[in-house]
């Protein structure tokens, strides 16, 4: 694992690849347990939190939560160019999910385990609402 610096150091959409891979990792163990169902259940029940309109309402829902730190993260994130055009998104929806990834992806690198579990089911129980 890095180190913060060297955290800090990297692309907001090399935070961001981390992050995607976290936190849909999270949601999929999550709606596992709620229940034993057939994958393709399980699969729709994941692509309501996962998707970026999902992941755009929960950033800007829990953005006053967040520290100074974590906030610049997420301007970094937010203000990053992709090279990829949203298929399923608007564009603003997009750099709001890339923010929310990237934050993820910050917290996970940075061995930030405790606040990355209060980030997410923050995001969570915001897109349940």
């Amino acid at each position: 694992m890095f180190y913060k610096k060297g955290v800090l150091s990297l692309s907001p959409l090399v935070l961001a690849f981390i992050g995607d891979s976290v936190y849909d990792l999270y949601i999929r163990t999550m709606t596992v347990n709620k229940s034993n169902r057939p994958v393709h259940f399980l699969n729709k029940e994941t692509v309501k939190y996962v998707k970026a309109k999902s992941q755009a309402n929960a950033i800007k829902r829990i953005y006053d939560f967040l520290t100074e730190e974590e906030k610049d993260i997420v301007k970094r994130g937010r203000n990053v160019k992709s090279a990829t055009i949203p298929k399923n998104a608007d564009v603003q929806d997009y750099r709001y999910a890339t923010a929310f990834e990237a934050l993820i992806g910050y917290l996970y690198l940075t061995k930030d385990f405790k606040r990355l579990e209060e980030i997410l089911k923050l995001s969570v129980q915001f897109n349940e609402e």
